[in-house]
């Protein structure tokens, strides 16, 4: 998996304040206006999809034109585009969009269109769209330029100002955002090859198709054109901003070649730091990352939590099963003073649940931690790997929601994982040399029914695992501080082996909790 700079992204992301209708006279409004009797619809993608796979992947030819070929991330970060020429407004809707220029790692040129009426007409590059700041463009660009992508805005957080929901930028990444949240993990629409041994492939989006918004609609529908030299695709995308926005996604995939390490859904996000894996850094924040854990509800109704690490060495993570109910990159820790930034915001950043719709059958969720040093860069990626390998001539169509979570103690009824520590296994205060291969990991479980049974907690169980090593000592104590309780596992493991540890908490016969898993390795 690719790095790529978080602050490149989050820089020209950037959204405006408010956004004025879009002129009358724009090239949009000139249509006239009666219905087309075969509109525009999304099987006309997939019938463009179908035919694209059925001949060679053509890579994007040449290079953007001078100077846009050469400019550095100010240069870039430079050109705006301006918000009274914003697109939609024509339907007196409530959504406005907002283009972005080619240049700086943007180099490859998207379509843009709107349906109007049921037609499809492309937007033309104009360079009245942008303010170019400090650039200097001399030679007129061709109409034909294209874009990098685009975002759309909505009122969000005040019915007087549009805030942005969504952007589509390079390859197939996209972002959304629910009510009083800001940007951190992406989403993409299809990984290719993440951790197999050839290189990894990133399909992109070479075209989209955008509908216009009728007046008081409170959604919005996009399709994307999807190629890659493996597959070619199509997709649906129906936006519900709200305080916790929802993305209903369906895709119809046509692999040109047999495709074995693919990931459906894929979600990329960035962990540097938090209180189960502290780096020496001398820095005043105690925790750095967009996501914390990873969520997910088994088949079989099972709910696992995994803290994210920021590890020495690439790390895959893979959770077999059959049917998911969901999965997704959470952040769970909601308070400020844990993160001390008031730049980043990262008790603001939402968590990305996936909600497969339909029978996804047997597979797995795979996790990929990438060691990074320092904030700037994606290290973690999640994704749905089905069991069967995608083969030319298949019509593959998958279906999900995805969820910009905030209210994460909602996920489920049940207790829930808010801290993991490690430590040495021994008292506190104890100046007794510690044993490498002797690891203590302090769980505290809060939520569900734990506040219960805070009265008595002998009838409250740890049910720990571990796939190697030894299970030396364990205890439970209640934590009043966070209406839970507190778990301990001590583990022994020998030089160069490594374990899954697994905990929950019961009740009898009764599960009180998700079940926390972590890994653990020995040098």
């Amino acid at each position: 998996m690719t790095n790529l700079s978080r602050r490149i992204l989050l820089q020209s992301l950037l959204a405006a304040t408010v956004l004025p209708a879009f002129n009358q006279q724009s090239w949009a409004q000139q249509q006239t206006g009666v219905p087309t009797p075969n509109p525009f619809r999304y099987e006309d993608v997939v019938r463009r999809a179908r035919e694209l796979a059925t001949v060679p992947y053509e890579a994007p030819s040449g290079q953007l034109p001078e100077p846009l070929n050469r400019l550095s991330f100010d240069d870039y970060r430079d050109i705006r585009f301006r918000p009274d020429k914003a697109l939609l407004g024509s339907g007196n809707g409530q959504f406005r969009m907002q283009l972005f220029h080619l240049g700086f790692l943007y180099q490859r040129p998207v379509t843009v269109n709107i349906i109007r009426d049921g037609v499809p007409t492309p937007v033309p590059y104009q360079r009245e769209l942008f303010d170019y700041g400090r650039n200097k463009i001399e030679r007129p660009l061709p109409v034909n330029l294209g874009f990098a992508g685009f975002r759309l805005h909505y009122p969000l957080n005040n019915p007087k100002v549009l805030d942005e929901v969504i952007a589509f930028l390079g390859a197939s990444y996209f972002r959304f955002l629910g009510s009083e949240q800001k940007y951190g993990l992406s989403a993409r629409g299809l990984a290719i090859n993440v951790e197999g041994g050839e290189a990894e492939e990133f399909p992109h989006f070479r075209e989209f198709w955008v509908e216009m918004p009728k007046p008081n609609e409170e959604r919005a529908i996009i399709y994307a054109l999807l190629d890659s030299p493996s597959v070619a695709g199509a997709y649906r995308f129906e936006i519900y901003p709200a305080k916790e926005t929802t993305l209903d996604v369906t895709a119809t995939l046509f692999p040109r070649q047999t495709i074995t390490n693919v990931g459906v859904a894929p979600l990329t996000s960035m962990f540097f730091e938090g209180e189960n894996d502290r780096k020496p850094t001398d820095d005043y924040r105690l925790e750095i990352h967009d996501s914390d854990g990873l969520l997910m509800q088994s088949g079989a109704g099972e709910w696992i939590w995994r803290p994210l690490r920021n590890p020495n060495a690439k790390t895959i993570s893979s959770f077999s099963d059959n049917n998911p109910r969901g999965f997704g990159l959470m952040q769970r820790d909601r308070v400020f003073e844990n993160y001390q930034d008031l730049e980043a915001h990262y008790h603001q950043r939402p968590g990305y649940w996936v909600e497969p719709i339909g029978q996804w059958g047997e597979g797995w969720v795979e996790l990929v931690e990438l060691p990074t040093p320092d904030e700037t860069h994606d290290n973690v990626v999640a994704y749905w790997q089905p069991n069967r390998a995608f083969e030319p001539g298949q019509e593959v169509v998958l279906s999900y929601r995805l969820r910009a979570a905030s209210a994460i103690g909602a996920m489920h009824p049940g207790g829930r994982v808010i801290n993991t520590f490690q430590a040495p296994p021994r008292a506190s205060g104890s100046n007794a040399p510690s044993d490498p291969r002797h690891r203590r990991f302090i769980v505290d479980f809060a939520g569900g029914t734990l506040p219960y049974y805070l009265g008595a907690p002998e009838q409250v169980q740890l049910v720990p695992s571990t796939s190697a090593g030894q299970i030396t000592n364990t205890f439970i104590m209640p934590n009043n501080h966070t209406n839970g309780f507190r778990a301990a596992i001590d583990v022994k493991l020998e030089p160069g082996q490594s374990t899954d540890l697994r905990a929950f908490l019961r009740a009898g016969n009764k599960a009180l909790t998700e079940t926390w898993t972590y890994p653990w390795f020995v040098e």
